[in-house]
């Protein structure tokens, strides 16, 4: 099967490579799944879990990417709940080969059924980007009707959904991006657009909740902005600083069944709408990864037709 691999740590994003590898074993629990479309996160090449896998050992060729859609062609097993010709979508293991090859195995309970109307391309931006903003507005920050949240990179993948979120859980939202993110964030639904580049982050006022993709500057000038008792969620690294009277939580994603098919019932259902970004045949991943967020909405790989 083809497959993007990379080698070499240092080598960054020069060191993928479009190439061969064997076809994929399916272990106890898991599927197989014939990859349609695929997403990536453009840092995950400094992930120790692309290097190693859970026992700490080098395990390089590894095949980067942990999001995906497509179709179950076998069952490992044991595995119940899915079925070969399945259309599913979900997440793959942090610590073995991901999404962008033409087949991966996958744990079963990692993946959730997806209905026929749905797009491989746009269901393989939902678990990371989706998981990801349900889990740090609702798991971690606790928000709820009448709060006011702040989310930084509010047009990129998961902003663009935690906006969404938000807004129909009844809070008062508050975006974050680029000058020409502007329009994209308030047709999302929030009802402030701060410009990073040019606007006084200090402008914002106390809020709730402060849901952070970007780190650095921007993580830490927003530990002044959360209110007594209220919460600062950041992907991007461990907070350094805690709000006064506050918390600051750092935390990865995870896989949730349950919680991906409600994004995908949202979605059907037109309460949700990710922002499509652009689609990139298998052999222009290097590309993908390189140029980074260029416009709004999460890149996705196509992988198979």
């Amino acid at each position: 099967m083809r497959a993007i691999t990379v080698r070499d740590r240092d080598a960054g994003v020069g060191g993928l490579t479009l190439t061969d590898l064997p076809y994929p074993h399916a272990a106890e629990n898991d599927v197989i799944v014939r990859v349609h479309a695929a997403g990536f996160t453009p840092g995950e090449l400094d992930w120790p879990g692309t290097w190693t896998d859970r026992a700490g050992r080098d395990r390089t060729p590894s095949v980067p990417g942990h999001e995906l859609s497509g179709v179950v062609v076998e069952l490992g097993y044991g595995t119940t709940g899915l079925t070969v010709g399945q259309r599913v979508f979900g997440l793959t293991d942090w610590t073995r080969n991901g999404s962008l090859a033409e087949y991966t195995a996958v744990e079963a309970r990692n993946l959730a059924p997806l209905a026929a109307d749905i797009e491989h391309t746009v269901a393989a931006a939902l678990p990371i980007s989706g998981l990801t903003a349900w889990q740090g507005l609702f798991d971690h920050a606790r928000l709820t009707t009448g709060q006011t949240v702040l989310v930084h990179g509010a047009a990129g993948g998961v902003g663009s959904i935690a906006v969404q979120l938000a807004r129909e859980a009844g809070a008062h939202v508050i975006g974050t991006g680029r000058a020409d993110d502007r329009d994209v964030v308030l047709g999302l639904g929030a009802r402030a657009f701060l410009d990073l580049g040019t606007d006084d982050l200090a402008s914002v006022g106390e809020v709730d909740v402060v849901l952070d993709v970007i780190g650095g500057d921007v993580l830490q000038q927003s530990t002044a902005l959360v209110r007594p008792g209220g919460t600062l969620v950041t992907i991007a690294a461990p907070p350094t600083l805690q709000p006064h009277d506050g918390r600051a939580i750092f935390f990865v994603v995870e896989p949730d069944r349950a919680r991906l098919a409600d994004l995908a019932q949202r979605l059907r259902d037109g309460r949700l709408k990710p922002i499509a970004g652009p689609v990139r045949p298998l052999s222009e991943t290097a590309d993908a990864f390189a140029r980074r967020r260029r416009a709004p909405g999460k890149t996705i790989i196509q992988v198979t037709g």
